[in-house]
């Protein structure tokens, strides 16, 4: 209907009907309000009820991102709250770290981070390596195998100071043998030798000056030997203490030697000598006293481990920079294990430590377990059928694999009835870790060099460069043992 249309139809219509229809009742008008608000209200409350479940969906994602943030980076949710678990994940996301709640969840899970361990099963031991041991005399610390290829030894020899009334050093001698065969003997009467190092163009033999009393100084000297047995050059450190123990020597990549020492027993020293003999720089610090059992090479400089038998500390490692500055320390322990560090490497940018773990007795001994139940149980007379599992239950073997910056252990392998042996990298490039199971002992109180003897049978296992294991082998190498 067009508005012609509807005008027209209009003209038809009475006007009284137009009249009446002009008031409209006011009860009807107060019903089309009342309609009105209603509504109105039902618009409101559908609006609010949109606008809630938004939010709540906004929240519920926000909430839901938080959780899967913690679970991403192994945070710990424990007594936390929704809202809590929501301001820490904002605010480490927004780098703000200003929310107290924050630093506790991340110290927590630091300090419950769990360390992925693999345990190694070895072969059972047979009657067939036990008849193998039999003609091996290993109880005295001798080794009767015959010399292979290219070896070094030193001793020295004393005569009577009869002003003295005693004897004192006379000369010390550097031997090299090929085999079985004497290739050269260096004498020097300078120092005491009590160690060496091999080189690539000879050896470097170093020792202290003899000394008969407390009051004397004991200096340390270094000697180079060429491959003909020829002295090249002879140096006393003269580091400025009474007494230095030189404990390491690296020949660096530029042909150069980098001595570890230790002097007055409480500083750890770093010196750098020329291919020729020349000291080039030195630099000490104080750490205790503490000696050095090993030190060995890193790319960023040097890893050295201390220990202290005196107080039964064997696990403590330092980072020494190029320059000798102590820059990271790690001790190795847990509440109711003692470690013992029997060799380090640093390997595909991680730091190797084989390692054996004993439990913690009050002895301070690393038998003391096994000797207390000795005791307890009147077996003296033990054999090595009961005391070998005795022993075998007391060490662990352990591979500890840490980071190359905070020293913590990542993972493990362990092997049960073993110690951690020597740690080396083949030539192709892999890790190669022994373990010396132990095999047989016996039990023997009344000698003063060690009261368990016994020996092992050497385990090696070859680990890729992602970590992994490769490869196991038994091989014919026997080693002693005796604590």
């Amino acid at each position: 209907m067009n508005g012609k249309e509807l005008l027209e139809k209009m003209e038809l219509i009475d006007s009284a009907y137009i009249e009446a229809a002009s008031v409209a009742p006011r009860k009807k008008r107060f019903n089309t309000l009342k309609a009105w608000v209603a509504i109105s209200a039902c618009l409101v409350l559908l609006i609010s009820a949109t606008l809630g479940a938004y939010a709540f969906a906004k929240e519920t994602k926000r909430y839901n991102d938080a959780v899967a943030f913690f679970d991403d980076y192994d945070l710990k949710t424990d007594g936390l709250s929704r809202a809590e678990i929501k301001r820490v994940y904002r605010d480490i996301i927004t780098k703000s770290f200003s929310y107290s709640k924050t630093s506790e969840v991340i110290i927590n899970s630091m300090s419950s981070e769990q360390l992925s361990g693999y345990e190694i099963l070895q072969e059972n031991i047979t009657s067939e390596y036990i008849e193998n041991l039999w003609n091996y005399k290993n109880y005295s610390g001798a080794d009767t195998s015959a010399k292979k290829g290219v070896s070094y030894s030193y001793y020295s020899e004393y005569k009577r100071d009869d002003s003295l009334g005693f004897d004192v050093h006379d000369k010390s001698y550097l031997e090299k043998y090929d085999g079985e065969e004497l290739v050269w003997r260096t004498e020097i009467s300078e120092f005491a030798i009590y160690g060496y190092e091999a080189v690539s163009d000879g050896v470097i033999a170093y020792g202290n000056t003899y000394r008969w009393s407390t009051d004397q100084p004991s200096y340390a000297w270094l000697m180079k030997v060429d491959t003909n047995g020829n002295v090249v050059w002879k140096q006393a450190l003269n580091s400025g203490f009474e007494d230095e123990l030189v404990s390491a020597i690296i020949e660096t990549e530029t042909g150069g030697y980098s001595v570890i020492s230790r002097g007055d027993y409480e500083y750890i020293c770093l010196s750098k000598f020329t291919a020729s003999g020349k000291r080039e720089s030195f630099n000490k610090t104080k750490i205790g006293n503490y000696g050095i059992f090993s030190v060995v090479r890193s790319t960023s400089g040097y890893i050295v481990q201390l220990g202290s038998h005196m107080t039964s500390e064997h696990a403590k490692i330092l980072k020494l920079d190029e320059d000798g500055n102590v820059k990271e320390a790690f001790v190795y322990g847990e509440e109711n294990v003692d470690y013992y560090i029997t060799d380090m490497v640093e390997y595909d940018g991680k730091i190797y430590l084989s390692t054996y773990a004993v439990p913690k007795h009050e002895s301070k001994n690393e038998i003391g377990p096994v000797l207390e139940h000795i005791f307890e149980n009147n077996i003296i007379g033990i054999s090595s059928e009961k005391l070998t599992p005795l022993l075998r239950k007391n060490y662990t073997a352990l591979l500890l694999v840490c980071d190359s910056t905070t020293g913590t252990p990542k993972e493990f392998y362990s092997v049960s009835g073993s110690l951690g042996g020597e740690l080396d990298v083949s030539e192709a490039g892999e890790l190669v870790w022994d373990v010396e199971s132990i095999t047989s002992s016996f039990f023997s109180p009344y000698t003063n060099a060690y009261t368990v003897a016994g020996t092992c049978y050497v385990f090696r296992y070859t680990f890729d460069t992602e970590g992994a294991l490769k490869s196991q082998q038994k091989t014919d190498e026997i080693t002693s043992f005796w604590r």
